[in-house]
């Protein structure tokens, strides 16, 4: 029965020209516009899907990025459960860019976020490509840390876009689950506690 529901909020960061807009808009609306406007502050869309017979609310946030908005990108993606942090596969400094950006969400975020990193414009690999897959992992893992997920997609041609948010949200809803589980083990120990004390008592008065 598919009657858990998780909402959460999903926040699409990265340097200004790589494609962050195109990436949503080619998620939830199936689209792709070769001529997206730059986005002013944040836009938001909604989708929803199932996972794990978990009914999923994704909520995705478009944040600018343009140097004009940093300032405000915190109060944009508070509240956020993961985060998407893109470079264009075809500009170095767009790649560069990225550890800035995870630095940013490790000062503003106390909650610990699934992250993934997301390389666009994989249509244009073959003739303009700066940075390689293997060169992104391996920066990422020595830079940034392990543990990190490094994807290449092409909102353009609809390439490996929809399996990013489907592993974001079954990450979530894994996470999810755990603490539930959690929170029940807890609850089990602390009903085991008071039984314990109860038999305590009982024991005591008949001396």
């Amino acid at each position: 029965m598919q009657n858990d529901l998780l909402e959460a909020k999903v926040v699409i960061l990265g340097s200004q020209g790589v494609g962050k807009t195109s990436l949503v808009v080619r998620y939830v609306q199936r689209t792709f516009s070769p001529n997206c406007p730059s986005t002013i502050g944040a836009s938001f869309m909604t989708t929803k899907l199932v996972v794990e017979n978990c009914k999923v609310r994704l909520q995705i946030w478009d944040i600018a990025g343009q140097e004009r908005f940093r300032s405000m990108a915190p109060m944009y993606y508070r509240g956020a459960n993961a985060a998407v942090i893109v470079y264009d596969l075809t500009s170095r400094k767009s790649f560069d860019d990225i550890e800035a950006w995870v630095e940013e969400l490790r000062k503003n975020m106390a909650e610990e976020l699934v992250i993934h990193i997301v390389g666009n414009k994989f249509d244009l690999a073959s003739a303009q490509r700066s940075v390689s897959l293997d060169e992104a992992a391996e920066v990422i893992s020595n830079s940034i840390g392990a543990g990190y997920t490094v994807h290449e997609v092409s909102a353009k041609d609809d390439e490996g876009v929809h399996e990013i948010f489907f592993q974001i949200a079954k990450q979530l809803v894994v996470k999810k689950h755990a603490m539930e589980q959690a929170m029940r083990q807890k609850s089990k120990a602390r009903v085991k506690l008071h039984q314990h004390g109860l038999e305590n008592e009982k024991k005591g008065c008949c001396y």
